[in-house]
């Protein structure tokens, strides 16, 4: 029976709702998932690995996957990236996959001052596994087989996906703008036509690093306070972002605000708070490797039955001498957990 609903609810989401993005609490530490204009603000190389699993109490919880490569080509002023998202949503087997490639270029408007725009390209495949799922006659005939040919949909839809944006920073500051989905792809399982438009998300971003420790030679005592913000907006809904961590290296603490104060201007007297998150990050001396935990405490209405969100973060950065003494100049100040 629960798989019955789960079926009709997911028909119900198909035919008439609007989809929405996965989300990660440590968004800063996904540029590339939020923004391509990110693309290659790094020295060299940097691979980029997320994991989150969301409400773990409610069964077929919500899990995103999300792993990025970018490389900074300076010589050419240039940063190319290859991202790769998964979803997996409910207990009936709904996933979906992307696969993108992405650009940036750096323009120097100052001496500290740049601009990046860049365009995301990727492909995706959304699909369901009716196998587990359990139809009507099936309950009748306590058979494992459902002979209602109707009741199946497509198996699997795929669509390309096109978002842009641009990012402007300094030394200490950035800010970016990013559209996603602007082809607005239908993402609709069914075979008679259904309509499931995966609508155009706004996501506007921006921080400061205040510096604590002054001028460090090797950065292995750095201590600093970045702060950092991200709004989202999308179909009906808006979210936004806002928190600040104390890096004292190698350690990293940090706490986060989701929601927007005030009332959801699409559900009247319901008020906008999603959760606050709690972050703890490790860097491995000498390794270029930053690993970060955060866990979303919900303070929704959903709160006592979700368990919350656990989130991993992993960040690999390598790189040249030769990259490290040309390169530093282009980095973005931008949050690493």
């Amino acid at each position: 029976m629960k798989k019955q609903i789960a079926f009709l609810l997911f028909l119900i989401v198909s035919v008439s709702s609007i989809a929405q993005d996965m989300q990660f609490s440590q968004f800063y530490a996904a540029p590339l998932y939020v923004n391509p204009g990110f693309t290659g603000s790094t020295i060299e190389h940097r691979l980029t690995m997320n994991y989150r699993h969301q409400w773990p109490n409610i069964p077929g919880a919500f899990e995103a996957y999300h792993a990025s490569y970018e490389y900074n080509a300076s010589e050419i002023n240039s940063g190319f990236g290859l991202i790769m998202n998964r979803e997996d949503v409910g207990s009936f087997g709904l996933k979906t996959n992307l696969a993108a490639l992405s650009y940036a270029y750096r323009f120097q408007l100052q001496r500290k001052l740049y601009l990046m725009p860049g365009l995301k390209l990727g492909y995706a495949i959304r699909s369901i596994d009716y196998s587990r799922l359990t139809f009507n006659d099936q309950l009748e005939s306590n058979n494992s087989v459902t002979l209602d040919e109707k009741a199946f949909g497509n198996e699997s839809v795929a669509y390309p996906d096109v978002s842009s944006g641009i990012l402007l920073y300094g030394e200490n500051y950035w800010f970016g703008v990013s559209l996603n989905h602007m082809n607005e792809p239908n993402q609709s399982l069914l075979t008679d036509g259904g309509e499931s438009i995966l609508p155009m998300k706004l996501s506007v971003q921006g921080g400061y690093k205040f510096e604590l420790s002054g001028p460090v030679k090797k950065r292995l005592s750095a201590k600093d306070i970045t702060t950092a913000i991200n709004y989202k907006a999308q179909g009906l809904y808006d979210q936004f972002d806002i928190g600040a961590y104390y890096n004292h290296t190698p350690f990293v603490f940090g706490f986060w605000y989701r929601g927007i104060p005030g009332l959801k201007s699409y559900e009247p007297g319901i008020q906008n708070n999603d959760a606050v998150i709690v972050l703890v990050g490790y860097s491995v001396p000498d390794r270029n490797l930053r690993i970060g935990y955060s866990y979303d405490v919900t303070i929704s209405r959903l709160a006592a039955n979700t368990g919350g969100a656990h989130e991993l973060s992993l960040i690999y950065e390598v790189a040249s001498p030769r990259k490290k003494r040309k390169s530093r100049r282009f980095l973005v100040p931008c949050a690493k957990f």
